[in-house]
């Protein structure tokens, strides 16, 4: 019991410090994010349609749309190595950024 007490007191705490470390290195893309926590998850919102959920191990966010099942493709990174992530997030901005109306 006492585990699951540290646990649930822990994970806001690092959920928020994984997406802050994800903003600061989306920064060094050149991308402003946003990052908002709450109920041991945090939020990244990037651009339009791509926000990047974590609960401090793991990072996941919308890839794209598949037309077969109708339904969205999510992605996902471990936490641990937010610099790639970022990478990976920064190439699914630019395909917004060029695809979506007045993104430029």
């Amino acid at each position: 019991m006492i585990r699951e007490q540290e646990a649930s007191r822990l994970g806001p705490i690092a959920a928020a410090a994984v997406a802050d470390q994800l903003q600061r290195e989306l920064a060094m893309h050149g991308i402003a994010a946003d990052v908002n926590d709450g109920y041991g998850l945090a939020v990244v919102s990037v651009w339009r349609g791509l926000v990047v959920w974590t609960n401090g191990d793991h990072f996941w966010w919308c890839a794209g749309w598949n037309d077969h099942r109708s339904r969205p493709v999510y992605a996902w990174h471990p936490a641990t190595d937010a610099k790639r992530a970022a990478r990976r997030i920064a190439v699914r901005y630019g395909d917004l950024r060029v695809t979506s109306p007045g993104g430029s």
